[in-house]
């Protein structure tokens, strides 16, 4: 007996459903989860970050043994430092090993300085000259996970990172000479406005951009991953896979221009902090460094 045309109907959507479970199935197969659906950062909680003292950058310090999270703002500028012209400090790191790292600008001029503290308290300065190109913003440090090479990066859309031996541990940095930038990280997507990154694993940076435009990945302020092709090691150029992971959270009593600032990882714990600089007069009373957990 043939079919109704109702029970024709029915068949065919399910047939047409089938169809479509089906290629949906071959596309899940053949195409790769997006890089961020395995690498979901979740908001868990958030501190006041004081405008003066907190407000550019932080990091945690493993050795000595119980040693308190550090942070840079204005007010952390030793007077001794900024009355040589470095009235800027970015976003610190510390090696595993215990030496802080905080990275310093002045206006003008043709260096940068990394101002290191070692383990035992001592402090030491490296300066580097510009190379031919590089911008003067000293906005973060990086150090890899086995201590030997610092990453630092430029302002503005940039498609590159810079290497460096790390001063204070790695032997070819010097304070009574020069710090070269001995290799680059090629980047395959353009970046803007690079607050802060950390090693989150040897070949893993999480970063905070301050990208207001929001042209390159589709949001303004995003937390972006680095995945780098192989670990630096000083003498050859590496490249790195860029991925938007999330908007930075941008909540306040006031409106208008917030400002994505550093980022911390912590191995021990699993949990990344990174600061929002509220706007206006706001600064001063909900600005945030908030923590995150992946998962």
């Amino acid at each position: 007996m043939p079919a109704s045309p109702s029970a024709r109907q029915r068949c065919h959507a399910a047939l047409t459903g089938l169809v479509v479970l089906a290629t949906a199935a071959v596309v899940s197969l053949a195409a790769p989860a997006p890089a961020h659906a395995a690498d979901t950062w979740t908001e868990t909680g958030s501190d006041r970050a004081d405008p003066l003292t907190e407000s550019q950058g932080l990091t945690s310090v493993e050795v000595p043994a119980n040693s308190p999270n550090r942070y840079t703002g204005i007010g952390t500028i030793p007077i001794g430092v900024s009355s040589r012209g470095w009235n800027h400090v970015g976003d610190p790191d510390a090696s595993y090993d215990g030496h802080y790292i905080e990275p310093y600008q002045r206006d003008s001029g043709d260096s940068k300085m990394f101002r290191v503290q070692a383990p035992g308290g001592g402090w030491s300065e490296y300066v580097h000259t510009l190379s031919p190109g590089e911008a003067l913003n000293n906005s973060w440090a990086a150090v890899s996970p086995d201590g030997q090479w610092m990453l630092s990066g430029e302002w503005g859309t940039m498609n590159r990172l810079l290497v460096f031996p790390t001063p204070g541990v790695n032997p070819a940095a010097s304070p009574s000479a020069n710090l070269p930038q001995v290799s680059a990280v090629g980047l395959d997507h353009a970046v803007r406005d690079v607050q802060g990154c950390d090693f989150s694993g040897p070949t893993t940076l999480l970063c905070s951009s301050d990208d207001p435009d929001g042209s390159l990945f589709g949001i303004t302020k995003p937390l972006l991953r680095i995945d780098l092709s192989a670990a630096p090691n000083g003498t050859a150029d590496v490249t790195g896979h860029v991925t938007a992971l999330r908007q930075l959270p941008l909540r306040s009593s006031c409106s208008g221009s917030f400002e994505a600032e550093g980022v911390d990882y912590d191995r021990r714990t699993g949990i990344l902090r990174v600061i929002v600089v509220s706007p206006g007069f706001c600064v001063l009373t909900d600005s945030k460094t908030y923590k995150f957990t992946r998962g």
